[in-house]
């Protein structure tokens, strides 16, 4: 339902602290109950639907370049998709009390993981690139019209 390309490199190196995902993209805003809060990100309608939608949903990640320890691997804790929808304000706390993992990969490998797994990424200590395709997968028919917006 969603295809995002991260394109990580010395002239872009960000960091992103824990989270889990929580939103989708869909085609227009429709209001449905347990929907929402609505957002527009990048030109695009998001909505944060019931968590049992997120619960249900499968990310994969392509690796276009290889990802090292030094080049901003994908970290998640291990476990967390299995605790539902976790208060942002206690994400924090979870690598210190369950741990975490680093993704690493080389070329081609793909790293497939539920959606609601919380993860983060730093920024990397030795920039170089590290391209990565990440398709979101749903089986899931949204209620009221609301629409898949699709890749």
């Amino acid at each position: 339902m969603r295809a995002v390309l991260f394109d990580k490199s010395a002239a872009s190196n960000w960091a992103l602290g824990w989270h889990q995902d929580r939103t989708i993209v869909v085609k227009e805003r429709r209001e449905v109950d347990g929907f929402g809060p609505w957002s527009v990100k990048s030109g695009l309608q998001h909505v944060e639907p019931p968590f049992a939608i997120i619960a249900s949903m499968v990310t994969l990640r392509i690796h276009l370049d290889p990802v090292g320890p030094d080049n901003a691997p994908l970290l998640i804790v291990p476990g967390s998709h299995r605790l539902g929808r976790i208060p942002q304000i206690e994400i924090e706390g979870l690598p210190g009390r369950l741990g975490s993992a680093s993704c690493l990969a080389a070329v081609g490998d793909v790293w497939a993981y539920a959606t609601p797994v919380v993860h983060a990424s730093d920024a990397a200590r030795i920039p170089a690139n590290r391209r990565v395709l990440q398709v979101d997968y749903s089986a899931a028919r949204l209620p009221g019209g609301i629409e898949w917006l699709g890749i």
